[in-house]
């Protein structure tokens, strides 16, 4: 018997009168803010202006929330369109299910869309956010806590999660203790998170234009290749692997192609910022050493 374990909390909603009132979603809503206010620091201290952000925000979240749930819906759509499913179901966000690739690429498209009104480059936007971004993943991942989904597989270790009987699997009903992988993945977005603000402190020269951006992508995988492979939630597979290890797979490949052939200097890599908010260069005003600890 394990003594020591991780319990579940008892709920996940709470009611003010006929509204409920989310975890899952506040952790997301938690993120989302977190990673604007994140964003715009950093670009505030490029020399932008911080009302940029919250204007490619009001594109991206939208955007990004729309792709995170097709993702999901279309990788998995035997859970809503199989004999007996309901298909509403599809549209119920609350209940989870939200694939960050496709959060990412359809957000993506938002940002680019608040990013042309704004005249700014997309690549400058990508680097700035990306800090925020993995930070928003390492929050919004209590969500799954709340809900009790996404957890590995059965173990006994200090840190086991104690699941409820009505959420556990339907082969193991018995079986109470499971991996947290929405902890794991939550503790490593957070280094990954260190690991991109210490590599803009010391290499910001070296990884503009998106380069930033790409090494987020890189560490992001990478944890998340080890940590589908503790998972047990529903996933097609394909030659003994889950779907979602293909796509890390596709986008870690993606960005070490992109650093590689990105990797020469090109115009305008010695400015000390990106474009402003009116598309105009804005002149470099910090020294170096300044530079360096004003950057986010």
């Amino acid at each position: 018997m394990n003594l020591a374990y991780l319990p579940s909390p008892s709920q996940g909603v709470w009611h003010l009168g006929p509204v409920p009132i989310r975890a899952y979603a506040l952790c997301i809503l938690t993120g989302i803010f977190t990673a604007v206010w994140l964003t715009g620091r950093r670009w505030e201290a490029r020399g932008g202006r911080r009302d940029d952000i919250a204007d490619i925000a009001i594109w991206a979240v939208p955007f990004g929330i729309l792709g995170g749930r097709l993702y999901h819906v279309i990788t998995d759509p035997e859970l809503y369109f199989a004999a007996g499913k309901q298909p509403i179901h599809a549209l119920y966000i609350w209940d989870g299910g939200l694939g960050i690739p496709g959060a990412v690429a359809l957000g993506a498209v938002g940002a680019w869309l608040g990013c042309r009104r704004r005249g700014i480059t997309l690549s400058d936007f990508a680097d700035a956010v990306a800090p925020g971004l993995v930070l928003a993943q390492a929050i919004g991942r209590w969500g799954n806590y709340f809900n009790q989904e996404l957890y590995g597989g059965p173990t006994h270790l200090p840190w086991a999660l104690r699941i409820d009987p009505a959420h556990r699997p339907a082969d193991m009903p018995a079986v109470g203790l499971y991996h947290p992988t929405f902890l794991y993945e939550s503790l490593w977005d957070l280094g990954v998170m260190a690991l991109l603000l210490w590599l803009d402190a010391r290499h910001h020269r070296r990884l503009r234009r998106g380069r930033l951006f790409a090494c987020y992508v890189l560490a992001y995988t990478t944890g998340r290749a080890w940590i589908e492979a503790l998972r047990i939630d529903h996933a097609n597979h394909f030659f003994g692997l889950r779907l979602n290890d293909y796509v890390s797979l596709v986008l870690f490949t993606g960005a070490l192609v992109y650093l590689v052939v990105s990797r020469r200097p090109r115009p305008g890599d010695d400015a000390s910022y990106p474009p402003g908010g009116d598309g105009e260069a804005v002149p470099a005003l910090i020294t170096n050493g300044e530079a360096g600890r004003k950057r986010m």
